[in-house]
């Protein structure tokens, strides 16, 4: 999981440090970027991540986004 998330990263943002723990903070992730994200994202996995998870800790991260996932993931088995 972790190696598609951080795909997914890579082929939509330019430069990413998928290292990073603040791609926020960073200037990697923008509102624009999460829109897109969240779009690749339930493509990806089967899923439909809902407004209220779109927050800043939830998009910080790669292990944060597959936190993420992995909750939806669970919820909708």
């Amino acid at each position: 999981m972790k190696e598609i998330i951080e795909a997914i990263l890579k082929d939509n943002i330019a430069g990413v440090d998928v290292e990073s723990k603040a791609l926020i903070e960073d200037g990697y992730i923008t509102s624009l970027a999460i829109i897109q994200l969240v779009s690749e994202l339930d493509i990806a996995f089967d899923i439909e991540i809902t407004f209220e998870a779109i927050k800043k800790e939830n998009f910080n991260s790669v292990e944060a986004i597959e936190k993420m996932v992995m909750m939806y993931k669970m919820s909708k088995a």
